[in-house]
């Protein structure tokens, strides 16, 4: 058993998912004109509703269905699988997973399809940042069991930019886990963030990870606790 494991998640927590979403838009802009494009963001932002995650390849899907002869679909998915990602990682990111793989083991934790997420990870290095340690769930704060199973540890540190998935795996794992949110994202600046309770370390970007030791990283949840 590794005394402790990191689990980072990588949109809006590595990688500027924001900004991918701001290129794709101009994309679909320029190549099937303003409307179609409009209408896969309707398709996408009803994705992320449902799933609580950016779906690019269920929201293109849905636009085949309506759209099963625009010769742009082709096109639309060259865009995602050939996207520069590396080029959108947050400054700092590949630093902190360094940084704390001093401290124990990183990995990838990360919600996301089976095509584009993985294609992701892969493209902008994270993988081989992590050593190819990748876990993608459709809901992940529902398979811990599994994450257990395939990382055992004493203790976890979980960084991720939804509070939502910070307090639940928070309130499976208890002070076996340090929640870590860095307020990156339009997650982390949604209107229902102060509707749950505080995570044990806040930052404002991936970057600040640099600053914390072990002891710091350890002792956050235990101070938690003792409130």
């Amino acid at each position: 058993m590794t005394r402790s494991v990191f689990l980072f998640d990588v949109d809006n927590t590595l990688l500027d998912n924001d900004r991918i979403i701001v290129d794709l838009r101009r994309y679909l802009d320029r190549k099937v004109g303003a409307g179609p494009a409009q209408q896969y963001f309707e398709f996408f932002e009803e994705l992320r509703r449902e799933l609580g995650y950016a779906d690019d390849l269920g929201a293109l899907q849905r636009y085949r269905i309506r759209h099963p002869r625009d010769p742009h679909l082709l096109a639309v998915s060259s865009f995602l699988v050939n996207y520069p990602f590396a080029n959108r990682l947050f400054p700092g990111s590949l630093d902190a997973i360094e940084h704390v793989a001093a401290f124990g083991t990183a990995v990838i934790l990360s919600d996301g399809d089976v095509v584009f997420q993985p294609r992701k990870v892969e493209r902008s290095g994270l993988s081989e940042a992590v050593e190819k340690r990748v876990l993608i769930y459709i809901h992940k704060e529902e398979e811990l069991d599994d994450v257990e199973r395939r990382h055992p540890a004493e203790h976890y540190v979980l960084v991720d930019d939804k509070v939502r998935i910070l307090t639940a795996v928070k309130g499976r794992w208890g002070k076996r886990v340090t929640t870590v949110f860095p307020r990156q994202g339009h997650y982390a600046h949604a209107a229902d963030v102060a509707s749950y309770p505080q995570p044990d370390i806040t930052i404002e970007r991936i970057a600040d990870l640099v600053g914390y030791d072990l002891p710091a990283l350890l002792g956050a949840s235990q101070a938690r606790e003792a409130r």
